[in-house]
């Protein structure tokens, strides 16, 4: 059995021996076309169409991911990362950064925030002065140059509101930057499995309703 979890830019894909993402528009034929049996879930319709035009097994499982919240238009890939975790803070730091408060197996509301490159391009369309690569580790005291300055305001814009919603919680960072914010959380974790195990609980559902392949 593989999962794929279809985003905006990477298809995500878990099968019993490894776990890997792809490009969208480089996408490895051969190598989906070798999978048996896809269970995904899509925030992406053109990409989803992609993975139809590849894989004649393919089963949509986003009726499948749910979980008690108020929040209008709640997107499966924040509803499988939240499904799994009863009590928390959920942060997905992908090509978008989400933000999800889970509390007592609810989901209580969350924030989206560009991701780190489309902070990134944003400078750069102010002035290619300003394109300059991410530091990962911050300077200590005030900025000494244009390069840690754009650092220091992407990152501490971030953390701040991820430590106004996180006191007293546990925080449980997912995505592909996620490992870069986990280090200013001394009580974090880092979890690049988060959406899949989500899924997971979704495909028990549908094994307990029997619609399988």
């Amino acid at each position: 059995m593989t999962l794929c979890d279809i985003g905006n830019t990477y298809f995500h894909f878990k099968t019993p021996s490894l776990i890997c993402k792809q490009k969208a528009d480089n996408l490895d034929k051969k190598f989906i076309q070798s999978l048996d049996h896809i269970y995904y879930i899509s925030v992406s319709k053109t990409n989803e169409n992609k993975l139809l035009s590849l894989c004649n097994k393919t089963l949509n499982i986003s009726q499948y991911i749910q979980i008690p919240t108020q929040y209008q238009g709640l997107g499966v890939d924040r509803r499988a990362a939240c499904m799994s975790i009863k009590d928390g803070v959920i942060i997905d730091a992908g090509s978008a950064i989400t933000i999800d408060i889970m509390e007592n197996g609810k989901h209580l509301g969350g924030y989206i925030l560009p991701g780190l490159f489309s902070y990134i391009d944003a400078y750069t369309r102010i002035s290619e002065a300003l394109h300059k690569p991410l530091l990962f580790s911050l300077p200590q005291g005030l900025p000494k140059n244009t390069q840690e300055a754009i650092s220091y305001g992407i990152f501490e814009s971030i953390i701040e509101l991820i430590k106004k919603v996180s006191t007293n919680k546990r925080i449980i960072f997912t995505g592909g930057d996620g490992k870069h914010f986990c280090q200013f959380f001394e009580q974090s974790i880092y979890d690049e499995t988060l959406i899949f195990r989500g899924m997971e609980i979704g495909i028990h559902q549908i094994i307990k309703s029997k619609k399988l392949f």
